[in-house]
């Protein structure tokens, strides 16, 4: 069987079928073409054409439109007039932008975090940090990238602030591209234990410690990233996706 049958039989029906354009086939191929773009398979400024990627997935041009305007949402994905759908290719300026807003935001949600948290949440927020060592211990970067960016943004929904919680799983995604895309493979740019020392702080209700705790933590990722432009080819769409 060759590679293009495989990979639309995983869709589970042609594309103009009820199976391959169902909700859940669509969760699944969101988390493929998101998880390609942080893993770093699909680089910055890629072209992802509808055409192609309904042929890759096995699914209708209109279900692949609506997938990548839910990746555009994310900041994933940069849609263009004409031209259509590309990777975001974040800039050095850009991800200077997006850290200095994680720093006036995150941190100064910390006291109010401190004074708000609860044992429910103390144990929420040690098992997303567990996970997210062990899948770093494993090798699953674009899946540590995203517990650290759930981590975030459970953080800041503690605070009881719903748009400065909003405003912050933004900055989480956005910045989890650019970790993706400018980090180091096998590291998130901070210690592993990084987020239990500031549960930690947060355990004690010591939000002062817990901000100064962030702001280090903030900048010692930012500090991790090599930013160097790369010019966009032309992805082997059905070499990405063909496992």
């Amino acid at each position: 069987m060759n590679q293009r049958q495989t990979v639309a039989e995983r869709g589970g029906a042609d594309r103009s079928g009820k199976n391959g354009d169902g909700a859940e086939r669509h969760e699944e191929i969101h988390r493929s073409i998101s998880d390609a773009i942080i893993e770093h398979r699909l680089r910055p400024g890629a072209r992802l054409r509808e055409d192609a990627l309904a042929d890759v997935f096995g699914i209708s041009r209109t279900g692949i439109r609506k997938i990548l305007q839910r990746l555009a949402l994310e900041q994933l994905v940069t849609l263009t007039p004409r031209r259509g759908a590309s990777v975001t290719r974040p800039t050095a300026e850009e991800a200077k932008d997006v850290f200095d807003a994680r720093q006036m935001v995150e941190c100064g949600l910390m006291p109010e975090v401190a004074r708000r948290i609860g044992d429910d949440d103390l144990r929420e927020l040690r098992d997303m940090a567990r996970r997210e060592r062990q899948a770093l211990k494993s090798g699953e970067q674009s899946t540590a990238i995203r517990l650290s960016a759930d981590f975030h943004t459970r953080l800041a929904r503690i605070s009881g602030n719903a748009t400065l919680a909003d405003f912050v799983e933004r900055l989480c995604s956005r910045s989890s591209l650019i970790l993706a895309v400018y980090g180091n493979p096998g590291h998130l740019g901070c210690e592993s234990h990084d987020h239990d020392d500031l549960i930690g702080y947060l355990e004690t209700g010591n939000g002062e410690r817990a901000r100064a705790f962030m702001s280090r933590h903030l900048k010692a990722i930012e500090a991790s990233l090599s930013i160097v432009e790369e010019e966009a080819e032309a992805p082997d769409l059905h070499r990405i996706f063909s496992d």
